[in-house]
């Protein structure tokens, strides 16, 4: 009597990258949807930013479910998330790294739909649409329209209004390894100014797919909420890669003019949001001084120069 025949799992030369802090009760989720892939990562690296809960001991006691994907569970003293991305980036040893935060998730087809964009196109990085999850209502991010409406200057774009999501994307890790890992002195931003790094080059092939593959949940704690903190990470990186789009497409003093009333934009919003007044209205103040700070910055300033946490 034959044997029915079994179906044997494909792997990508991929390696999931995953911080977590306070994460033991997401943290199953996000492993959950890594292990249910049509196309399975060869490995996946939780390491655990000195959580006080039990995120190390809940991500081990998912080896048995990984569906043959290799897990590593390590855990690092409180250095923040991409202090954790970076350790470990430094023990991965796949062609290509993919992020995923410990409370998003991936639907089943994202790691599938990413290898083909990249065997399509060749591409240094990859990213797609996800779903924002927030207070229970779904809402779908369209990052790959703000990619196609820039076809002619996707990095002046990106600059502009950072539309790729951390959780979807897949890299080279040698791209990331070349210009440092994530700048850790950055506290909030630190992805978007990575992104920047690795697709400085002009010419520098990447692609944002129209596809939602992914899901980011807001919450009340999520990195996202620190406001104030944000907006002056994200200063600093308009600032620092003004004199990058020289290179590139399109004028780069109205990229950072753009850019920076963008950013205060955004803020001024989210204090509303929160009904704090008081706050919207002194991040309106700040723009005239904030414009003519860049400006000047980008008329007597040289290329970027970051912390390199990776050698």
């Amino acid at each position: 009597m034959m044997e029915p025949d079994v179906a044997v799992p494909e792997f990508a030369d991929v390696t999931v990258i995953i911080p977590a802090y306070r994460a033991a009760a997401t943290i199953g989720r996000a492993l959950a949807s890594i292990a249910a892939q049509t196309t399975l990562p060869r490995a996946a690296i939780v390491v655990d930013d000195g959580s006080p809960d039990d995120t190390q001991a809940v991500a081990a006691a998912h080896r048995p479910h990984m569906n043959g994907v290799e897990l590593i569970v390590m855990r690092q003293e409180r250095a923040g998330a991409g202090a954790a991305r970076n350790r470990a980036i430094q023990h991965a040893r796949t062609r290509y790294i993919a992020f995923l935060d410990a409370d998003d998730e991936w639907l089943a087809r994202k790691m599938e739909r990413s290898m083909a964009m990249i065997e399509a196109t060749d591409a240094v990085l990859v990213a797609h649409d996800s779903f924002e999850i927030r207070e229970g209502s779904e809402t779908r991010l369209n990052c790959a329209q703000k990619f196609e409406t820039a076809r002619q200057a996707p990095y002046a774009e990106l600059y502009r209004r950072g539309y790729i999501d951390t959780s979807t994307v897949v890299v080279r890790r040698d791209a990331v390894e070349a210009v440092g890992g994530f700048d850790t002195t950055l506290p909030n931003a630190q992805d978007l100014e990575l992104w920047l790094a690795v697709l400085q080059k002009p010419g520098t092939p990447f692609v944002v797919f129209d596809e939602a593959l992914s899901r980011y949940h807001i919450t009340a704690g999520s990195i996202m909420s620190h406001i104030e903190r944000r907006r002056r990470c994200c200063m600093t990186i308009a600032r620092s890669y003004a004199t990058a789009l020289r290179a590139h497409p399109g004028s780069a003093l109205a990229s950072l003019w753009f850019r920076t009333l963008a950013i205060h934009y955004e803020v001024a919003m989210a204090h509303r949001a929160k009904a704090d007044w008081a706050a919207a209205f002194i991040t309106l103040l700040r723009v005239p001084g904030n414009l003519v700070w860049a400006t000047a910055g980008y008329l007597w300033g040289r290329p970027p120069v970051r912390h390199r946490e990776l050698a």
